[in-house]
């Protein structure tokens, strides 16, 4: 059910590959490689078959290249920019200039650091300048030996393009120059981008470095690349660390090294990943077999792309706006100059963009895996998007960071959205694709607008006047996804937990403080309350609805102290499991335990006492990114567990000794910026939502449905502690604080919601009109709620949370504590 959209990222592995592999395993034994036993052997044997098949692979042979296996080709460039022939500044030669295409992956733009150190200046060309670098140098510095460096892709990773092979000679020959400085230029082709869906003829274009790595051809194995060096230029490499295996003779107690007289073993240190290297030997075999060649995946690959491509560009809204932006040098008329990848922004009725997060989030709804983001090249996001340099600083400073989902800033997209086609991609996979946009961006009268038709694409190779790839004139209709039925199932009220009413005292307290702590209400204006509170023991299960509860240091009492677990021993929530919204934990405080239920299973309980004895066993975890020490609850539970989700797992908690050092989040506190602590929850101790918010939403997610949402459905979905009533919908955006009694509670940030909200919480069944609804209705942003982070009062009594008690806002606009205001009158601060 999966639509594999990445192949740029990881091509997949088919599992005849597998197979070969493991049978291969079984068959031998394989021996390191450094020994002289007989299965070491066998290994050496085939470690040097498996190089003359890749050089095979790449129409060259041991003559003319040499395969030094890396961990990758980002480990191969760093190779390149260690042991390089670099001349430094300050020496009487003409010193050496490291060049790189400003379209290059992070990994070779950082070899300019590497390059710095040995005092080697480093040079960013844009794609346009190196075409306009034709001039000669003269003769006399044309004989300049001094080594300098090019380094450019032959496909950019972010848009596809494929730059010219030819450039390779002619940079080399001294017909195209990239900066006018004496001396020889050799070149350097970024291949991991290309080679994964084209193929490379090295006795044609021979460049003197190219890096690649193989999981982007095979998908396995991972952790293996490779540096091919021309031979040409091998013997000028310097290396300065030795490893096991790279020694012809050495001494301990002396300076003395001499090394293998093999290129290839000299710069292999320590022992090659050999089961690796051998599982290469397999993936080649397959590829043979399952598709013929790289020509034939090239035109399989580039039809694909072409043809949604086509169909893409041609998408408008009912206005004529087009639904998406595509980054793009080509129109995708010519495999040679186009790869199979297309990157965009989608786009709404007015022309702005919407954040590349929020459609990756309604991707996997569709179960559409994608990529987002900058793609490992800064310097070809900047060119597309228009990003300056002071930009890229400015968002850093905004608290955007590579690799995050901050996807606008100041309306502005830091980002965007790349498919990619493989060998296994499918006609079905392009159409999967489209219509997913077309679900989710036209309504159905603007999908009901006659489309130009697209013949199915072929993957024969075609010629580029071929009308099928030229011709918007001969698009089939794309048919539109349909929405399954939402099944209503009303909800009923959950047993308030059996937590026992403060003293008299503690209440006597809490009254003088309340008293003092807030303004009364303002005349005619309509309070607003806490209307429901829920807690939800076990992280991503059901939630359990209380009248009132303590607060612990870290939220609600034993609100997220526990979660699911696989059998690796990583978070399982909703996303990967809706059925665990069906199991139901409740709290029994006078009894200290927690009950389990699920439909068709015997109800369990669990102590509240933290068992951190010393039979329990500790491991860490991780929740979005924060590091937790947890505790094992047992084989009971997980028996019982494992039973009804029908997959293994475990339960394990957060364990108190440790959990105030090891999941904290730094935010400014109500006092001063302090370290608060968190229990296993992703963002903030508190999410707080509005009814009025929740009413808005219903009335646009009706519209759109065939049957009606609940109220108490809608607000199950969203997963919140503090439901509140206020007279105004969203005005909750607008708070900085807030004051429920004696409590007070810092706004850390708006909610940015996932597919979660797309799950009935009390059937466990998908509808993907939610989070779609929400997005339509919020303009583009798909937040709801707000972060709340509280730090209790220093007091000898516990606080509570009620229902029924005033909440009090602090405007951001105000720093006093705003009197609650009725529907018709709106506080302006």
């Amino acid at each position: 059910g999966i639509t594999y959209l990445d192949h740029a990222g990881s091509a997949l592995f088919p599992e005849s590959l597998l197979k070969a592999f493991t049978d291969d395993l079984r068959s031998n034994v394989y021996g390191n490689p450094h020994s002289q036993n007989i299965s070491s052997k066998l290994t050496y044997d085939t470690i040097e078959h498996v190089r003359y098949r890749i050089l095979q692979h790449f129409h060259t042979t041991a003559e003319d290249y040499t395969i030094i296996f890396t961990s990758g080709c980002t480990a191969a460039l760093k190779l390149i920019a260690e042991s390089f022939p670099w001349i430094p500044e300050g020496t009487k030669q003409p010193s050496s200039r490291f060049c790189y295409l400003t379209d290059s992956h992070t990994s070779v733009v950082g070899m300019r650091s590497m390059a710095a150190s040995m005092n080697v200046l480093s040079v960013p060309i844009k794609p346009k300048e190196i075409l306009l670098a034709k001039s000669r140098l003269p003769a006399e510095e044309q004989n300049c030996t001094t080594p300098h460096l090019f380094s450019y892709p032959a496909q950019s990773n972010f848009s596809g393009t494929k730059y010219p092979l030819s450039w390779i000679q002619d940079i080399k020959s001294g017909k195209l120059c990239p900066i006018k400085v004496p001396g020889k230029w050799f070149v350097l082709l970024d291949a991991a981008s290309y080679v994964s869906s084209s193929p490379l003829d090295l006795g044609v274009h021979q460049a003197d470095f190219i890096p690649i790595s193989f999981y982007k051809i095979f998908g396995f194995p991972t952790g293996l690349g490779a540096l091919l060096v021309n031979n040409r230029i091998a013997p000028l490499l310097r290396k300065t660390y030795f490893g096991g295996g790279t020694a012809a003779a050495y001494l301990a107690e002396e300076d003395f090294y001499f090394p293998r007289k093999s290129i290839a073993e000299r710069f292999e240190d320590g022992t090659v990943s050999f089961l690796d290297i051998i599982a290469l030997k397999h993936g080649f075999d397959v590829l043979e077999k399952l598709t013929g060649g790289m020509e034939k995946i090239k035109q399989h690959t580039f039809a694909l792309a072409h043809y949604t491509y086509t169909v893409l560009s041609n998408l408008k809204y009912a206005n004529g706006a087009p639904v998406v932006r595509i980054y793009s040098d080509t129109d995708f008329s010519n495999p040679d100059v186009q790869g199979p990848i297309i990157n965009f922004n989608v786009l709404d009725e007015n022309g702005e963009v919407l954040g590349f997060s929020q459609v990756d989030s309604m991707a996997s709804l569709h179960n559409i895996h994608l990529r987002t983001g900058c793609f490992c090249n800064t310097g070809a996001c900047q060119m597309h998007l228009g990003i300056s340099n002071e930009d890229i600083q400015k968002n850093l400073q905004a608290g955007h960071v590579c690799g995050d989902n901050i996807d606008l800033i100041d309306g502005r997209p830091t980002g965007s959205v790349r498919i990619s086609f493989g060998y296994m991609s499918s006609f079905e996979d392009a159409q999967t694709f489209l219509n997913f946009i077309i679900a989710t961006r036209l309504s159905k009268s603007d999908a009901g607008t006659p489309f130009q038709s697209v013949t199915k694409p072929t993957t024969e190779c075609v010629p580029d006047d071929n009308p099928s790839f030229n011709s918007a004139d001969k698009l089939s209709q794309i048919l539109q996804i349909s929405d399954g039925e939402l099944r209503n199932i009303p909800s009923e009220a959950e047993t308030t937990g059996r937590w026992q009413p403060l003293e008299p005292e503690a209440e006597s307290i809490r009254a003088a403080v309340s008293e003092t702590a807030v303004p009364t209400c303002r005349k005619g204006g309509k309070p607003i309350t806490v209307a429901k509170i829920y807690l939800y023991p076990i992280k991503s299960c059901s939630a359990f609805e209380v009248a009132e509860w303590p607060v612990g240091n870290q939220g609600l009492l034993y609100d997220r102290n526990w979660m699911v677990v696989n059998q690796n021993g990583i978070c399982m929530t909703q996303k990967q499991e809706p059925r665990l919204c069906l199991v139901n934990p409740s709290i029994d405080l006078k009894q200290k335990i927690m009950v389990i239920q699920a439909e068709g299973m015997d109800p369990i309980s669990v102590p509240l006492e933290d068992n951190t004895g010393k039979e329990a066993v500790i491991c860490e975890s991780k929740v979005c990114s924060h590091r937790v020490k947890t505790y094992d609850c047992g084989e009971r539970i997980a028996d019982w567990l494992s039973t009804f989700l029908g997959r293994p797992c475990r339960l394990i908690r957060q364990s108190s000794d440790v959990k105030n050092k090891s999941h904290q989040k730094n935010t400014k506190g109500l006092s001063s910026a302090t370290n608060i602590s968190l229990s296993l929850v992703n963002e903030a101790q508190y999410l707080l939502i509005n009814v009025a918010s929740i009413l808005q939403l219903k009335e646009h997610i009706s519209a759109r449905l065939k049957e009606p949402l609940e109220i108490e459905e809608l607000i199950r979905r969203f997963r919140a502690n503090i439901v509140i009533s206020a007279p105004e919908s969203f005005e909750e955006e607008e708070w900085v604080e807030i004051s429920i009694g004696a409590l007070q509670f810092q706004v850390v940030g708006p909610c940015s919601r996932c597919q979660i909200i797309c799950i009935d919480q009390q059937s466990g069944e998908r509808n993907k009109e939610i989070l779609q609804s929400l997005s339509a209705a919020r303009g583009r942003k798909t937040n709801f709620g707000i972060y709340l982070m509280n730090q209790p009062l220093n007091s000898s009594f516990s606080d509570t949370l009620s229902v029924g008690s005033q909440v009090l806002p602090v405007l951001k606009e105000n720093t006093e504590i705003r009197p609650p205001t009725s529907s018709k009158e709106k506080c302006s601060g």
